[in-house]
């Protein structure tokens, strides 16, 4: 949804009657295959979510944070099917090879231009994890919560399931591994009770009590009230002169970061996944 956002800014704004300019797309078959054929932003809308959806595919996009892909897909998605395979045959998108083929194009088709060279840098000024260097391991779920920082939880807990506002701060660290790709590899469960966020971690040998000196990624569990009851959980962000710097959702209602001293008493423990 992100990525579609992004495009829809790129391309007007939203504003134009054909906002993802697909008009002469595949999935159009109700206008004329000209510029701007579309006039009707809904099905131009439901036209480009099915190209870019296809480029995504068959890029080999894995997850958001997926970038080289990613860069393939939009690039091909604005220059037609023909840029994606014979980019892959170049070892995938670079700035360069996009100039060079929308030259190719041009020439061949006897146009002053073809699509837009810049493209996806323009697309991704308005795409949040296209502003940040794209992680690795225990670095992209950093990356990923660092990303929404100051939000609110409506995201994560509808992202969930939940119809109604709930306690959303498991249901954010659910949503950054989920982001992340850990989810669908198994690294980190999908978990909205902290308590069974705990369970799994301990279940695979990967909970570490709250002695333990944590690393990025790793996931911070809280017991407020020192009686056993994990009231909370968050992302450890860094660690440095005996403290910890985390993320945490559902944090005065909010995404914000937060400090702690190495072996406070209202740490649980953590979850140490196995990026």
């Amino acid at each position: 949804m992100e990525l579609i956002k992004a495009i829809m800014m790129q391309e007007s704004g939203g504003r134009g009657l054909d906002p993802m300019q697909c008009s002469e797309g595949s999935f159009n078959t109700k206008y004329p295959k000209q510029p701007n054929g579309i006039t009707d932003p809904e099905y131009s809308i439901s036209c480009g979510v099915q190209e870019i959806k296809s480029c995504l595919e068959r890029a080999g996009v894995k997850n958001p944070l997926d970038m080289e892909n990613i860069k393939l897909a939009l690039q091909s998605y604005n220059y037609g099917n023909g840029y994606l395979e014979w980019a892959k045959a170049r070892g995938g998108y670079t700035l360069a090879n996009a100039a060079e083929f929308s030259d190719m194009m041009a020439q061949r088709m006897g146009w002053s231009s073809y699509g837009d060279k810049q493209y996806v840098p323009h697309v991704l000024q308005y795409y949040a994890f296209g502003r940040i260097p794209t992680g690795i391991g225990n670095q992209a779920i950093v990356q990923v919560a660092a990303s929404q920082e100051g939000k609110g939880g409506t995201t994560y807990w509808r992202w969930y399931g939940f119809g109604g506002r709930v306690e959303w701060c498991a249901c954010f660290v659910s949503w950054c591994a989920d982001q992340s790709g850990y989810i669908q590899s198994g690294v980190i469960p999908k978990f909205s009770l902290c308590s069974d966020g705990v369970k799994w971690f301990e279940s695979k040998g990967r909970f570490r009590d709250g002695s333990y000196t944590p690393v990025a990624g790793d996931i911070i569990f809280f017991d407020w009230g020192n009686n056993g009851t994990i009231d909370h959980v968050g992302i450890v962000e860094s660690v440095s002169g005996g403290t910890v710097n985390t993320i945490e959702g559902n944090s005065g209602d909010k995404v914000a970061r937060r400090s702690y001293r190495i072996g406070s008493s209202n740490i649980y423990g953590y979850g140490v996944p196995a990026y």
